[in-house]
């Protein structure tokens, strides 16, 4: 009994030792990112293209706007035939959904080039991550910024574990 309790008790300092031996760490990424000077130019990149979206968008608003009030003038005025005007309202209505349609455009477009102009800093950031993590030997790293991992050593992952307590091959 006592050399099983001292196995036991072995057994369990190596556990701890072995536990405690791993490097934990933290990084906040969206300070990191804010330091980068790629960023600052892709904020940059991306405020262009949204001014040059919204110019064309507030150009399309006025227009619609102009000729939605000169066909009430008209209207008021009785210079226009209630034929005429339902043609040409039914015209304006086309425009006010084609500038909806627009609007979500924009948006689509908007998230397209941010994706496209910082998805390779975050790359670059994540690979310094990783290679940092394992160039000083951290098992974990948490992005402070989010409570997220940002890295973790591959031996760490106890998917195959779950995946058999649950019954998955």
């Amino acid at each position: 009994m006592n050399k099983l309790l001292t196995l036991t008790l072995g057994l369990a300092l190596v556990f701890a030792t072995e536990v405690s031996s791993q490097k934990f760490g933290h990084c906040n990424s969206a300070e990191l990112l804010l330091q980068l000077p790629e960023v600052k130019a892709a904020d940059s990149d991306l405020q262009a293209f949204q001014t040059q979206l919204t110019k064309r968008g507030q150009e399309r608003v006025k227009a619609f706007q102009d000729a939605a009030a000169e066909l009430e003038r008209k209207k008021s005025q009785g210079t226009i035939s209630p034929k005429d005007f339902d043609a040409q309202y039914a015209k304006l209505e086309q425009e006010r959904e084609s500038i909806t349609k627009y609007e979500e455009e924009v948006y689509q477009k908007l998230a397209q080039k941010r994706e496209e102009l910082y998805k390779p800093l975050l790359d670059k950031v994540n690979k310094a991550m990783s290679d940092v993590a394992a160039e000083n030997g951290f098992a974990l790293v948490f992005d402070s910024s989010t409570d997220v991992v940002i890295y973790a050593d591959e031996s760490l992952n106890v998917i195959n574990l779950v995946k058999t307590k649950l019954g998955i091959k």
